[in-house]
């Protein structure tokens, strides 16, 4: 959205970070490698802005929200600051810099969020993400979203039919639904979970041919979503259940809403229910308090449920977070090893999940060609982009990114799989 408005400004874009003569970092501080990586971006721009080679440098995004003050004290090349819930005057902001009269932009956090402005697709044309809603209410006890996202605000219904639509004239067929939390969708504008409604009207538009939901809080998942994922078939049999541990114990400290018997029985029901259902989940390793039985109950219950996706992240301490006050914080060396661990055996499953698919028959949307070889590199509804494993079409057919081909899987190797088309 920032740079549809400020090709609408008549700024133009470059890949080339030495050709461009402002630099917008949009920063991430939800764990302590995003937040390293972002503040070491605005360090290496903020040497070229002193030296001359840009004209501006501006900061977004979560760490520019939370740490504005730090940033202009520690980092004064940063020229201005758009907080999270000000992205529609970054024209503003940047106007202001080249005028030489900056300004930081800021709104309040709980505003309405900002939504149907002109958006620019960065993802190569074929997909895009889709957010529904701003913000969180759940306050788990090591999440920092709250305060610097606001409390949850679902994004109005029309203007996310208007936006898909205008995706799928430019050639979308993939939306990927992403929020802080997809499930609590129009609790706070319909005073109901308008999820499934959503995605049916979703589902009636034109051109889209892929559905795929992110970011599904387990105990918010309905047996009304689930019934819509089971017979529309546009929406990917896939679903993101970031539960973060299985020890009720764990959970509990956490914060989070469900227990190990709850997760177990939203999991059966969606297995039952959606038989070919991929699920994809993530894991917090080494939270203040874990014991080696809470992480061995967590170790098992991994073995039993044999996600088809899952990620494990050492626990990262964040401050002004409950968690970060919690004693028996647990040694960096343990998180690192439990997270191997699990990690390890998530590895073992997946091969097996990947043998599991040969001579299985599966639509994949090609995402680009092996250079020189007779191999496309293509995505089932088990994967998403940039996230999970790929399937390798050998084919001699000309084929572009996006199109959506029939393949038969013939062989797996490790996560990937590969395949042929086949014709009915």
């Amino acid at each position: 959205m920032m740079l549809g408005l400020l090709e609408a400004k008549g700024h133009t874009f470059t890949d080339d970070e030495d050709e461009a003569e402002v630099v917008i970092v949009n920063t991430c501080c939800f764990i302590g490698d995003a937040k390293e990586e972002s503040i070491n971006t605005l360090l290496e721009f903020a040497e070229r802005r002193k030296a001359g080679g840009i004209k501006a440098l501006l900061a977004c995004g979560c760490l520019a929200q939370r740490y504005r003050d730090e940033i202009q004290k520690e980092i004064p090349e940063v020229d201005a600051i758009v907080g999270t819930n000000a992205i529609q005057e970054i024209v503003a902001a940047l106007e202001g810099v080249l005028a030489n009269a900056p300004e930081n932009h800021f709104r309040d956090l709980n505003a309405t969020p900002v939504a149907g402005l002109p958006q620019i697709v960065t993802t190569g044309g074929h997909y895009a993400y889709l957010k529904i809603a701003e913000g969180c209410d759940k306050h788990c006890t090591y999440c920092i979203i709250p305060k610097v996202r606001g409390g949850y605000r679902s994004i109005p219904m029309e203007t996310l039919l208007a936006q898909a639509e205008d995706l799928a004239q430019k050639g979308v067929k993939e939306l990927i639904l992403v929020a802080q939390e997809t499930t609590l969708y129009g609790v706070d504008l319909y005073g109901k979970k308008s999820l499934p409604e959503l995605l049916q009207r979703l589902a009636k538009i034109s051109g889209i041919y892929w559905i795929r939901i992110l970011y599904c809080y387990p105990e918010e998942i309905t047996d009304e979503l689930i019934d819509v994922m089971a017979t529309e078939p546009k929406i990917c049999h896939y679903l993101d259940i970031p539960i973060q541990h299985a020890s009720d114990a764990v959970l509990k400290r956490m914060g989070r809403k469900t227990d190990q018997a709850s997760l177990r029985r939203v999991i059966t029901k969606l297995r039952e229910r959606i038989p070919d259902i991929c699920l994809r989940t993530t894991l917090i390793s080494g939270f203040p308090g874990e014991t080696q039985e809470d992480f061995e109950e967590l170790y098992n219950f991994v073995d039993e449920m044999e996600f088809d996706r899952l990620g494990v992240f050492p626990y990262s301490r964040e401050e002004d977070t409950a968690a970060d006050a919690m004693e028996d914080q647990i040694p960096e060396e343990i998180k690192c090893q439990r997270r191997d661990e699990l990690m390890e055996l998530q590895q073992e499953i997946a091969f097996e999940k990947a043998e599991e698919m040969v001579g299985r028959i599966l639509v994949v949307m090609i995402e680009g060609k092996v250079a020189d070889e007779d191999t496309y590199v293509a995505r089932t509804y088990r994967d998403a982009p940039n996230v999970d494993g790929y399937l390798f079409l050998n084919s001699t057919a000309n084929l572009m990114t996006g199109d959506l081909v029939k393949v038969m899987v013939t062989d797996a190797n490790e996560y990937d799989l590969i395949g042929e088309a086949y014709y009915d």
